[in-house]
């Protein structure tokens, strides 16, 4: 498992790189600066926006002793595309705007399901009730 991750982020590195050549190549280094810190802007914006919703959609669930299912992995969706927000580059930028964007996040749920489901199996997640 780690020796995949370490070639994920070496492979993501160099794709990130060769990305920002061609951006550079193509629209000179001044503006690829600029979009590389607009998308970033904006994209923590979106994290704001939809962590604030998220948190008081999990609010609202809890006081009325709903489970929150779909909406605790909305909130998990949203912290790791702002993670990926964070990372420098373009390809990041997109797989976290996805993540976070409410009409594209669907598309990490079932992933992110079957992670939490594996991760419960296993033993690593447990879940307590009062």
């Amino acid at each position: 498992m780690k020796n995949r991750m370490a070639i994920l982020f070496i492979l993501g590195v160099v794709i990130e790189a060769a990305v920002f050549a061609w951006l550079i190549e193509y629209f000179g280094f001044f503006k690829t600066l600029v979009l590389a810190l607009a998308t970033t802007v904006i994209g923590i914006a979106m994290v704001q926006f939809e962590g604030r919703k998220a948190m008081n959609d999990l609010k609202l669930l809890a006081e009325s002793g709903q489970p929150p299912g779909r909406k605790l992995v909305d909130g998990v969706c949203i912290m790791a595309g702002g993670a990926f927000l964070i990372a420098p580059g373009f390809i990041t930028d997109l797989i976290g705007i996805t993540m976070v964007f409410p009409l594209t996040r669907p598309l990490y749920h079932r992933a992110a399901m079957r992670w939490i489901e594996k991760r419960m199996k296993n033993g690593n997640i447990t879940f307590y009730r009062r």
